[in-house]
């Protein structure tokens, strides 16, 4: 006989469900800064009731990926110029040292599922695509990272990237992207070289000079 789900279980799968779906849909930026999000609206949209919508939403407040006012309204973050460069200098210290922990493991294989992502994210751009781009950039750098084999590292770095998904969707449309950014290309090269130095400039470069230029 199977067993009947109690109701925290219920309750449990329902909120990490929520959880889930709005995490990834911030940390890609399919909301931009400032953008009100309700209680109801999720319930509706997931059909779940408040509690879990409440607990979804509680969790990603405390993560940095929400913030909620004193009167209760909740939305994505507009971030200052001053918690930009925070969680860019964030993104340089824990992905370049990813990245210098992943070297000694990047086999052929792994290198050429990144020239794969690459050229996923140069179509994604050629078609404006900011959420596709925002996505599958995530993908390229998470791929070279999970080479590291640190995974508290890695569940920090995509920590700072949840909190910037809203900003980076605002950076793409500044920017106007006409191809896949480069230094990419030069992070590739430096893993087929065993390049140390070359790599933690390129994958510092790369996480960082968008974000200098939305803080400008």
């Amino acid at each position: 006989m199977q067993a009947v789900p109690r109701q925290s279980e219920i309750t449990t799968s329902a909120h990490d469900r929520v959880y889930r779906g709005l995490r990834t849909r911030i940390m890609h930026g399919q909301m931009g800064p400032g953008q009100p999000l309700t209680l109801r609206g999720i319930g509706r949209e997931f059909e779940v009731s408040m509690t879990p919508a409440r607990e979804a939403v509680n969790r990603l407040v405390a993560e940095g990926a929400l913030q909620m006012s004193s009167s209760g309204r909740v939305s994505t973050p507009e971030l200052s110029n001053d918690r930009i460069e925070e969680l860019a200098a964030l993104r340089a210290l824990l992905e370049v040292e990813l990245a210098s922990r992943a070297l000694p493991r990047a086999h052929m294989a792994l290198i050429e599922r990144l020239q794969t992502i690459n050229g996923a994210i140069a179509d994604v751009v050629s078609n404006r695509d900011a959420v596709g781009y925002i996505r599958t950039n995530l993908e390229f750098h998470r791929t070279l990272y999970l080479r590291a084999q640190a995974p508290a590292m890695l569940a920090m770095a995509e920590t700072v990237w949840l909190q910037l998904g809203p900003t980076m969707r605002a950076l793409y449309g500044r920017l106007r992207r006409t191809e896949a950014p480069q230094y990419h290309r030069l992070i590739i090269a430096a893993l087929k070289a065993g390049d140390e130095p070359g790599l933690r400039l390129a994958v510092r470069t790369d996480v960082t000079q968008g974000l200098k230029l939305i803080a400008a």
